[in-house]
């Protein structure tokens, strides 16, 4: 899904977009230090404030904001849609070349936005904040860092946090990468996958009360996006490479015990009626077909559609009369 900006002949030159949720608290003191922040930076600037359906009149404060502030905008949604969608409608209601992103869900000191800005005019792409260091409990932090080893190693991806929800990027950048649900974790390896230089920033996590991850259902979560993304990054254009591989081994296992029962039988060694070994060299022949099934109808869709799909990432056209990014 490509995201288009919004066109306008004026534009701030940086969108700042902060999801929130239940924070009539702090709200106000955010608002008060991304001001001073962004102002020190000395570039224009606009603020967008997602609210997740807050139920504390998180909203009704902002709402004040945007009444003394013209560079303030509040998008409310009507229910909790997460911080994906949250990213989306702060994309398309703003306008900024350069854009932050803030999660509601992490306490980081809010002055590390203009370093991270810094990096993306020494050249980088995406600059992702790192928690460092970090004020969450010790289950919080055992759990982030086996999540980060493993993504590291599975996409080659050279990042501490990869889920901190903080970072800095180009417009250009968001509107070549597809994120729903909880893949805007995942921002920094998609962009890594499509050739942009990334690198991460030390963000300094406040103290506070923190949310503890304890439950199997949200470890099983993140196992199945690191398999999601895994998909997209490497088989999206060409299902048929994962699902027929798969496929082809169960098939060939299937076939290797059916004709081993086969022979079992002709020799009269004894008999295969009612043996499991029957039943599970069947049932792997029948998946491993399913499979390749599955994997050639992907093939077919994405081949009727292939005039609509992107494969390639242009940075930068050379010619003789203009330069174009």
């Amino acid at each position: 899904m490509k995201r288009k900006a919004v066109k306008a002949s004026r534009h701030p030159f940086v969108s700042v977009i902060a999801s929130v949720y239940n924070c009539s608290a702090t709200i106000e003191a955010v608002h008060d230090t991304l001001q001073e922040v962004m102002q020190s930076t000395g570039r224009s600037f606009e603020l967008v404030f997602v609210d997740d359906a807050s139920t504390d009149g998180t909203f009704e404060k902002i709402g004040g904001l945007t009444r003394n502030h013209r560079n303030v905008t509040c998008i409310k949604m009507r229910s909790r849609f997460g911080e994906a969608a949250a990213l989306d409608a702060g994309l398309k209601h703003s306008t900024g070349d350069r854009v932050v992103f803030l999660s509601g869900r992490v306490n980081v000191d809010l002055r590390a936005v203009s370093a991270l800005l810094r990096e993306l005019d020494n050249g980088w792409d995406l600059a992702a904040g790192r928690r460092h260091p970090r004020k969450d409990s010790v289950l919080n932090r055992w759990v982030s860092r086996l999540f980060n080893w493993m993504v590291s190693r599975i996409y080659k991806v050279r990042l501490r946090d990869i889920n901190s929800g903080v970072f800095a990027t180009r417009r250009s950048l968001l509107e070549r990468i597809s994120f729903y649900g909880d893949l805007h974790n995942f921002v920094p390896v998609l962009a890594a996958q499509q050739g942009y230089r990334i690198t991460e920033k030390d963000v300094a996590q406040l103290p506070g009360t923190f949310r503890t991850s304890k439950y199997p259902r949200e470890y099983v979560q993140r196992f199945l996006d690191m398999i999601t993304v895994f998909f997209l990054v490497r088989y999206s254009k060409k299902p048929i490479h994962f699902l027929g591989f798969v496929g082809t081994l169960f098939i060939l296992l299937g076939l290797c015990i059916l004709v081993y029962l086969f022979v079992y039988r002709i020799l009269q060694i004894g008999g295969i009626a009612g043996r499991p070994i029957l039943v599970l060299g069947a049932l792997l022949l029948v998946i491993g077909v399913q499979m390749i099934s599955i994997g050639l109808l992907g093939e077919m869709i994405i081949f009727t559609h292939a005039g609509d799909i992107e494969e390639y990432n242009i940075e930068e056209i050379l010619n003789g009369w203009k330069t174009s990014r």
